[in-house]
C-alpha cells in the first residue's frame, strides 16, 4: 500500500474516534462521601450539555441491590440504564452503592445497620450535589425501599423534586405480610409471629430455616428500625413536585400502592406504565417471563418511564414549593 494512501485511511479513522470523543453524550466520573465507618461510592454522569442542567440521585431498593440496580445473581442493569438514558436527555446522575455493596465496604457488620443509616447516607448525597454549582435542581429518585429513603432524605435535605417508582405506601411489616401471602399455612403464620415480635422491638432468636433468607437474627435490627416509617405518612411532609410512577407488571409492588401514595400527597402527579415490571422492564407473559427479565441486562428499560422522568423535571425546574 502507498505511504499516502495509507496516511489517509489513518486521518480518516482518527477523525472517527476523534468525533465519536466529541459526540459521547456524558461523562462519568467515580464520587465517594464518608460515613462514620468508611466510604459510600457513587458514579457521576455528566452530560456533555452547557451548566447548569438538573442531577438526579437515585436511591436503590432493598436486599444486596449495587448502584446499577444488580444483585448476586440477578444483573439486569435497570438503574444503569436508568442513569445513562437520563444523563442523554440532559439530567446528570449520581448513583451508589448501598453500605455493605459493591464498593461501599464499610467494615460493618450487617446486624449494625439501620434504615437510618440509608437515610443519613442518602442526605449527605444530596448536599454534596446541591454544593455543585454545575446543578440547577437536585431531583431524589427513589426505587422501592429506595423510595421511602429517598422520600425522607428529600424532606430533610431539602431537594428539589422527588420521583418514587415502584414505592409502597405501607410500613415494612405490612408490605412483607402482603408479599408472603401464598407461603404455606405453617409458614405464614410463623411470619405474622415474627413480624408481631419485631413491631414490638424484640428480635427472634429461632428462625425457621425456610424463613431465615428473609428474617435471619442479623437483619431483624434493621427491620425494627425500617419498620417504624409509614411511606403514606412521610409523603405527606414533602413541599416539593412529586412524581409518583408504577409499572402495571410489577409482581412485587401493585399499582394500588401507587394510588395510595397519590392519595397522600395530592399534588403529586401519577404516572402509570403498562406492562412495566419492577426493574424497569416492558414485559408481557407470564411470571416465569418477568422474572426471566430480572437476569437480562441485554434487555432495555421501558422509554415511556425514561419520558415520563424526563418531562417532569424540566416542567418544574424553574418550579419550587416552599
Amino acid at each position: 500500500m502507498k505511504k499516502s494512501a495509507l496516511l489517509f485511511i489513518v486521518s480518516i479513522l482518527s477523525g472517527f474516534l476523534y468525533s465519536q470523543v466529541l459526540t459521547n453524550p456524558f461523562q462519568s466520573y467515580d464520587l465517594s462521601i464518608e460515613c462514620e465507618r468508611g466510604k459510600i461510592f457513587g458514579t457521576l454522569l455528566i452530560p456533555n450539555t452547557k451548566a447548569p442542567f438538573p442531577v438526579a440521585l437515585l436511591i436503590s431498593g432493598s436486599g444486596p441491590t449495587d448502584r446499577d440496580g444488580n444483585q448476586p445473581n440477578m444483573k439486569n442493569n435497570s438503574l444503569r440504564y436508568l442513569a445513562e438514558n437520563l444523563t442523554r436527555q440532559g439530567i446528570a446522575t449520581l448513583r451508589y452503592d448501598k453500605r455493605l455493596i459493591g464498593q461501599s465496604k464499610t467494615g460493618q457488620r450487617e446486624s449494625d445497620i439501620r434504615f437510618e443509616d440509608y437515610i443519613d447516607d442518602a442526605k449527605k448525597w444530596i448536599s454534596r450535589l446541591k454544593q455543585d454549582a454545575r446543578f440547577s435542581k437536585v431531583i431524589v429518585i427513589g426505587h422501592s425501599e429506595g423510595s421511602l429513603i429517598g422520600m425522607i432524605a428529600a424532606r430533610d435535605a431539602k431537594a428539589d423534586m422527588f420521583i418514587s417508582i415502584a414505592g409502597v405506601s405501607k410500613p415494612a411489616d405490612g408490605v412483607i405480610l402482603e408479599q408472603t401471602k401464598g407461603l404455606p399455612t405453617h409458614l405464614y403464620n410463623e411470619t405474622i409471629a415474627i413480624l408481631d415480635s419485631l413491631r414490638k422491638g424484640k428480635t427472634v432468636s429461632h428462625v425457621n430455616p425456610n424463613l431465615a433468607a428473609l428474617f435471619r437474627p442479623s437483619v431483624q435490627p434493621y427491620m425494627i428500625s425500617w419498620m417504624k416509617y409509614d411511606p403514606s405518612k412521610e409523603i405527606q411532609q414533602l413541599r416539593i413536585p412529586i412524581l409518583i410512577i408504577q409499572g402495571t407488571a410489577d409482581i412485587q409492588v401493585g399499582v394500588d400502592h401507587a394510588r395510595q401514595l397519590a392519595a397522600s400527597a395530592p399534588r403529586a402527579e401519577l404516572k402509570i406504565i403498562e406492562n412495566m415490571n419492577h426493574v424497569l422492564k416492558i414485559v408481557e407473559g407470564d411470571r416465569n417471563k418477568n422474572v426471566a427479565t430480572y437476569m437480562n441486562p441485554n434487555l432495555p428499560i421501558s422509554d415511556e418511564l425514561v419520558k415520563a422522568i424526563t418531562d417532569f423535571v424540566k416542567n418544574n425546574e424553574s418550579r419550587y414549593i416552599h
